[in-house]
C-alpha cells in the first residue's frame, strides 16, 4: 500500500466514523412539509408616515412574536426574510384561522387615560360579531368596549379592571423606548420614553391632567395598551403639578422591573411605535400524515433504488463495482450527517434531492472504471494499478466539470428558488461534495487496496476493469457513421421542439398556484366521493368557480381563486355532507403579488441558468463547444415544459427545480462528451472532426448509460412509492434525463459540429501541453505515475 492509499484509507475511515456518530446522536431537522404544521409569510407594507424596511419589519417580528406567544403554539418560528417579509411556522396548526387573525392584525400602541376601576359589561350589551367563526373565540374573551366611543375596560398587569379613557396619542408618536439600570437613583430598571415633537405636548397634556389627581387613584394612572392589551400603567409622580404634566424625553417608568422584562417592555413599546401593516401573501398547512407518508416513501425509494443502482453496477464492474456500490453506501451515512450537522431543515423537495443524489452518485465511479477499462485495453502490459491511477487522473477533468454544473445549478436553486426550493438546492449541493468525496477517496482507497492483490490482478474477468465492456466491443465491431450527415439529427431536435411547442400553445401551461396566485386544498374523506358529487356540494355552498379534481389515493383537490381561511371551512363543511368526515390534508394559499413575483423569479432563474452556464463553459472549452451544450440545454427545457402541457400536469416550484436539475444533468453530459472531443482531437489534429467527435460519442457512450441507469432506478422508484408530493418531480426528471443522454449526443455535437465549420479557430493543444509546452515536458507529464523514468 502506497502512502497516498494510506492517507485516503484514514481519511475515509475518520470522516465514516465521525458521520456514524453525528447520525446516532443527532436529529434532522424537518420542515413544515414534513412534520405537519402552519407556514405563513407576510409582506410588511408601507404607511404614509412609516417606511417598511429591515428596522421596522424586526420590531414587527417581536410584536407578533408576544401574539404568537399568546396562542400557545410548541415550539413557533418567527424570522425575517428579505427587508420586508416574515415567516411564521407553526408546527402542527392544521387550522390557521386564529393564528392568521391574530397574526395579520396591525400593531395598534395607544396611550389612554385611567377612569377608574372598571366594571364587567353586562352580556347582553356586547355587540354581536359580524362573521359566523370569531377567530378568538377559544382564547380569552374580548374586551368590554362602549359601542358609542373607543372606551375600554381591561385587565391591567396584575388582572384588576380599569376604565380607560379614549386614546390620546398612538405609537406612531413614538420616537423612542429604551431601557436602563437607574444605579445612582436606585431605582432599578426603568424604561424612558422619547416623543416626537407634536405628540410630546399631547403626552405632556395626558400626564398633567392625570396629576390633578390624588396619588394612590386609579385616575392618576396613564394606561399603554398594545392590541388591546394593557403593557403597563404607571402611576404619575407625585412630584408632578396638575395640569404640569411630564415634558417628552424626561418620562420614566419605573417598577420592580427585572432586566428582561424592561427590555421587553421598552421593545413593545418601540415596536408598536412604528405599526406596519402586514399582508399574508403565502400560506401553507401540511397535514401530519402526509409529511409521515413522504419520509416513509423516500425511504422505501432510496432503499429499493440504492440497492438496484448497487446491484447494476455490480455486474457491470464486478469486484471494483461491488466496492463503489460500498462507498455508495457510505455517501450515504456522509451527505446524511453533513445535513444534521449543519441544521439544514429537510423539506420535501430536498428529501427528494437527498435520494437523487444517490443515482447521481456513481457517475464519478463510472467516469474512472470506463478510463481505466481504455487503458487496460491500450496497454494490456501494463499493471492493474496503474491502469486504475491513470483512470482517475484522465477522467479527473470529466468530473470536476460535470459537478460544477450541477454545483452551479444547486445555487441557483438556493438564490433564486423559494421555500422548500431552497432545501433543494442545498441538500443537491451536499450531495454534490459528498459524493466527490465518496468517489475519489473512499472508492479510490478501496479499488487501490484491492488493485494490489494478486488475485484482483491475475483474474481478470473478477476486477471488471481489466475487459472492455460489451456496451463498447460491440460499437466499436458495427462502428457506426453517426455524423456523416449530421444535420439530420439537428432536423429531428428541431421537429421534438415543435411537437412540444405546439403542446405549450395548443394545450397551454398548468401553471400551479404558487405562480398564479390562488388557493389549493387537497381533502380526505371518511366515504368516497366523485369528483361530480364533490363539485356541485362545493358550488351550492357558493364556490362556483372551484376546481375539484382527484388526488393520491381518493382524495380531493380543490382549487380556487381568493378563499380567506372562513370560506375554507366553509368549504370543508359543504364536502363532510357527502363525505362525512373531512380531513385537510394539504393546504397553499398564494397571494396574487407573490405569484407574480415567483412566476417572474422562475422565468429569471431560467434566464441566469442559461447565462452562468454558457459563461462557465466558454471559458472551460471553445465557445463554439459552449453554445451547442447551451442550445441542447434550452432543447431539453423546451421538451420537458412540451410533455408537461401535453400531460397537462401542473407547473409549479417543484417542477423549478427539477428543471434547474435538468439544465445540470443536461449540460453534464455535453461536459462529458466535449471533454472527450477536446482530448481526441488535440491528440490527433489532423483528423476530420466529424470522425473525432464519432470516436468520442462512442467511448462515452458507456459512461451515459450505466449513469444514466443509476439515476433512473431511483426516480422509478420515486415516481412508484412517492404519491403525487413526488411523481410529478420524478416524472419530470425522469423525462429530462432520457431526452438530456440524446440531445447530448444528437443535438450538441451536431451543433457543435457546424458552428465549427465556420470557426477559424485551431484545434486544440494536446493532452498536457499548453501554449509553448516543450514536449519533452509534456512527456513527462503523461508518464505512468508509477514509472520512476529509470531506464538501461
Amino acid at each position: 500500500m502506497t502512502r497516498a492509499t494510506a492517507v485516503r484509507a484514514v481519511l475515509a475511515v475518520a470522516v465514516l466514523l465521525a458521520s456514524v456518530f453525528i447520525t446516532l446522536t443527532m436529529s434532522p431537522r424537518l420542515g413544515l412539509d414534513l412534520q405537519g404544521g402552519t407556514r405563513i409569510v407576510l409582506q410588511a407594507r408601507d404607511t404614509a408616515t412609516v417606511e417598511a424596511d429591515r428596522a421596522t419589519t424586526d420590531r414587527t417580528l417581536e410584536v407578533l412574536r408576544q401574539r404568537i406567544d399568546s396562542l400557545g403554539v410548541s415550539e413557533p418560528t418567527l424570522t425575517r426574510s428579505g427587508e420586508d417579509r416574515i415567516i411564521v411556522e407553526l408546527p402542527d396548526v392544521q387550522d390557521p384561522r386564529q393564528a392568521a387573525e391574530v397574526i395579520g392584525r396591525t400593531a395598534q400602541l395607544t396611550f389612554h387615560a385611567v377612569e377608574g376601576e372598571g366594571t364587567d359589561q353586562p352580556e347582553e350589551k356586547t355587540p354581536a360579531p359580524e362573521s359566523t367563526t370569531d377567530p378568538e373565540s377559544t382564547t380569552e374573551p374580548a374586551p368590554a368596549t362602549d359601542p358609542d366611543s373607543d372606551r375600554l375596560t381591561l385587565p391591567d398587569e396584575q388582572g384588576r379592571l380599569l376604565a380607560l379613557g379614549e386614546p390620546r396619542l398612538s405609537g406612531a408618536g413614538v420616537e423612542d423606548a429604551t431601557a436602563a439600570f437607574d444605579a445612582q437613583g436606585g431605582a432599578g430598571w426603568t424604561v424612558s420614553l422619547e416623543f416626537r415633537k407634536g405628540a410630546g405636548q399631547d403626552w405632556k397634556k395626558l400626564t398633567g391632567e392625570a396629576a390633578c389627581h390624588p396619588a394612590g387613584d386609579d385616575r392618576r394612572r396613564v394606561a399603554i395598551v398594545l392590541d388591546e392589551k394593557v403593557i403597563s400603567s404607571p402611576q404619575v409622580d407625585p412630584s408632578v403639578g396638575c395640569r404640569a404634566g411630564l415634558p417628552s424625553g424626561a418620562t420614566q417608568i419605573t417598577g420592580s422591573f427585572s432586566a428582561d422584562e424592561a427590555r421587553d417592555l421598552a421593545l413593545l413599546i418601540k415596536g408598536g411605535a412604528l405599526p406596519v401593516p402586514v399582508e399574508i401573501v403565502e400560506q401553507r398547512t401540511v397535514g401530519p400524515t402526509l409529511g409521515a407518508a413522504a419520509i416513509d416513501a423516500s425511504a422505501q425509494a432510496a432503499l429499493i433504488g440504492a440497492a438496484a443502482t448497487a446491484l447494476f453496477i455490480t455486474v457491470v464492474y464486478r469486484l471494483f463495482g461491488a466496492l463503489a456500490a460500498v462507498a455508495l453506501g457510505a455517501y450515504g451515512v456522509i451527505s446524511y450527517a453533513a445535513l444534521v450537522a449543519l441544521g439544514v431543515t429537510l423539506t420535501l423537495p430536498g428529501l427528494a434531492g437527498f435520494v437523487l443524489a444517490i443515482g447521481m452518485a456513481v457517475d464519478a465511479n463510472v467516469l474512472v472504471f470506463e478510463r481505466a477499462r481504455e487503458e487496460c485495453a491500450d496497454r494490456p502490459t501494463h499493471s492493474l494499478r496503474s491502469a486504475l491511477t491513470t483512470g482517475f487522473r484522465k477522467a479527473w477533468s470529466a468530473v470536476a466539470d460535470s459537478n460544477a454544473t450541477t454545483l452551479i445549478a444547486a445555487g441557483l436553486l438556493f438564490f433564486l428558488g423559494s421555500g422548500p426550493v431552497k432545501g433543494f438546492g442545498v441538500t443537491l449541493a451536499i450531495g454534490v461534495v459528498a459524493s466527490m468525496f465518496s468517489a475519489l477517496v473512499i472508492a479510490r482507497a478501496l479499488t487501490e487496496i484491492a488493485a494490489n492483490s494478486r488475485f484482483v490482478s491475475d483474474y481478470r474477468g473478477v476486477n471488471g476493469i481489466a475487459r472492455p465492456g460489451a456496451v463498447r466491443t460491440w460499437l466499436v465491431r458495427k462502428d457506426p457513421k453517426l455524423f456523416r450527415k449530421s444535420a439530420r439529427w439537428l432536423v429531428v431536435s428541431a421537429a421534438l421542439v415543435v411537437v412540444a411547442v405546439a403542446g405549450i400553445v395548443v394545450r397551454g401551461v398548468d401553471l400551479g398556484v404558487e405562480f398564479t396566485g390562488g388557493r389549493l386544498v387537497e381533502y380526505s374523506t371518511s366515504r368516497p366521493v366523485d369528483v361530480e358529487t364533490a363539485r356541485d356540494s362545493i358550488a351550492a355552498a357558493g364556490f362556483g368557480d372551484a376546481e375539484v379534481t382527484t388526488a393520491g389515493d381518493g382524495d380531493l383537490s380543490v382549487r380556487t381563486g381568493k378563499l380567506d381561511n372562513d370560506g375554507e371551512h366553509a368549504l370543508r363543511a359543504a364536502l363532510a355532507e357527502e363525505g362525512g368526515e373531512t380531513t385537510k390534508v394539504r393546504d397553499e394559499l398564494i397571494g396574487p403579488s407573490l405569484g407574480d413575483e415567483l412566476r417572474r423569479n422562475a422565468l429569471i432563474a431560467l434566464g441566469v441558468a442559461v447565462a452562468v452556464q454558457l459563461a462557465y463553459l466558454a471559458v472551460r472549452f471553445r465557445w463554439t463547444f459552449a453554445v451547442a451544450s447551451v442550445v441542447a440545454m434550452v432543447h431539453d427545457v423546451i421538451l420537458v415544459v412540451g410533455a408537461f402541457a401535453w400531460l397537462g400536469r401542473p407547473v409549479d416550484g417543484i417542477f423549478l427545480a427539477a428543471l434547474l436539475t435538468v439544465i445540470g444533468y443536461s449540460v453534464n453530459d455535453s461536459v462529458v462528451v466535449f471533454d472527450r472531443v477536446r482530448e481526441l482531437w488535440g491528440a490527433n489534429r489532423r483528423t476530420p472532426l466529424d470522425t473525432i467527435a464519432r470516436r468520442a460519442v462512442l467511448q462515452t457512450v458507456p459512461r451515459t448509460v450505466n449513469t444514466g441507469m443509476g439515476a433512473l432506478f431511483i426516480l422509478a422508484a420515486l415516481a412508484a412509492l412517492g404519491g403525487d408530493s413526488l411523481a410529478d418531480f420524478a416524472l419530470a426528471l425522469l423525462i429530462g434525463i432520457v431526452v438530456g443522454t440524446w440531445s447530448s449526443v444528437f443535438t450538441a455535437v451536431p451543433g457543435a459540429l457546424a458552428l465549427e465549420r465556420s470557426a477559424k479557430a485551431p484545434p486544440p493543444p494536446a493532452p498536457g501541453r499548453g501554449k509553448g509546452t516543450p514536449r519533452g515536458k509534456a512527456r513527462a507529464a503523461r508518464r505512468d505515475p508509477l514509472d520512476n523514468g529509470a531506464r538501461v
